[in-house]
C-alpha cells in the first residue's frame, strides 16, 4: 500500500532539498503530543500514570507550530494522549494545514464522531485510528468493551464524509501470524482504509508494576479480576489468565499493549528538536 501520491510527491521534493544541502541527517516525520490525557485506560499505556497535574496539562497551539516549524519535517503525527480531548485540536490542526504539513491526527475514535464536523477533509489530513486487532481482541487491548465497534463505526462516517483514514495495529508476541493476517485484511478489504501501519508492542516506561488477570467470558464480554496493590489494569490471553509485570520499561515475555518509541514534544513541556 503505496503513500499518497500528494505525499509522495511532498516528501521526494524534501528528500531531493535535502540532498541538494548535502544533509546527511534531516526528521522525516515529527509527534507531537499535545496532551497526555485519554478517555480510555488501555493496558500498559504508561500516559494515564502521569501526575494529575501534568494530565490537566494542554500544549498551546503556538508552542506546537513553533515545535514542528523548528523541527521542520514535512510531516506531522498529532499524538498523546487523546489528541481529541483537546479543546483547540481542530485550530491545531489547521494552523499546521497552513504551514503546507501532512498532518495525521492519532485517534482511538471514540469522540470522533462528536467532533468530526470540526473538520474538513483536506489532501494533507488523515485521520489514524488505532485497531489492535478484531472485537474481542482489541476491546481486550483498551480495556473496554464495545471500543472496537464504535472506532469501525467512526471509520465509516469519516470514510462517507471524505476524508483519508489511515490505521495502526500494535501486534504482540501472543498474535499469531493469522491474527494479523485477519485484521489487515479487514481493514483493507471491508472498511477500505487508506493507509495501513503496524507497529510492535512493548511496555510503557512509566507503567508501574501491576499484577491483573482477564477472564473472557464470551466474544466482546469481559470481567476483570484485580488484585488490591494492582495499580492499572494490565492485558491478557482471550484463551488463559495471565499476569505481566513490567519495571522501568522492561516488558516480561506477555508484554501489555503499547506505542512504539519515537522522539516527542511532550505536553507541558519544551518541544522536541
Amino acid at each position: 500500500m503505496g503513500l499518497p501520491l500528494n505525499l509522495t510527491v511532498k516528501m521526494g521534493s524534501y528528500l531531493l532539498k535535502q540532498k541538494f544541502l548535502r544533509r546527511d541527517k534531516f526528521p522525516l516525520i515529527v509527534e507531537v503530543e499535545p496532551l497526555f490525557a485519554c478517555n480510555l485506560a488501555c493496558a500498559g499505556c504508561g500516559k494515564i500514570q502521569e501526575p494529575a497535574a501534568m494530565l490537566k496539562r494542554r500544549m498551546p497551539v503556538q508552542q506546537v507550530v513553533d515545535a514542528v516549524e523548528e523541527a521542520g519535517a514535512p510531516m506531522v503525527s498529532l499524538a498523546g494522549g487523546e489528541p481529541l480531548m483537546h479543546p483547540q485540536i481542530d485550530e491545531m490542526t489547521r494552523a499546521l494545514l497552513g504551514k503546507g504539513k501532512f498532518v495525521v491526527l492519532c485517534t482511538n475514535a471514540v469522540l470522533l464522531p462528536k467532533h468530526l464536523h470540526k473538520f474538513k477533509p483536506h489532501r494533507n489530513f488523515a485521520w489514524m485510528v488505532h485497531i489492535d486487532g478484531l472485537r474481542e481482541r482489541h476491546d481486550e487491548s483498551v480495556s473496554k468493551v464495545g471500543v472496537f465497534d464504535q472506532a469501525i463505526a467512526a471509520i465509516k462516517e469519516a470514510k462517507a464524509a471524505g476524508f483519508q483514514v489511515f490505521t495502526n495495529s500494535t501486534f504482540f508476541n501472543n498474535d499469531s501470524p493469522q491474527d494479523v493476517i485477519e485484521v489487515l485484511q479487514y481493514l483493507n478489504d471491508d472498511l477500505k482504509v487508506d493507509r495501513m501501519q503496524i507497529s510492535p508492542g512493548y511496555a510503557y516506561e512509566k507503567a508501574p508494576t501491576r499484577t491483573a488477570s482477564w477472564v473472557w467470558s464470551r466474544p466482546g464480554s469481559c470481567s476483570r479480576r484485580r488484585s488490591r496493590t494492582a495499580a492499572a489494569r494490565a492485558g491478557g490471553s482471550t484463551t488463559r489468565r495471565s499476569t505481566w509485570t513490567s519495571s522501568k520499561g522492561r516488558p516480561t515475555s506477555s508484554a501489555p499493549r503499547g506505542r512504539s518509541r519515537r522522539t516527542r514534544s511532550r505536553a507541558g513541556r519544551s518541544p522536541a528538536t
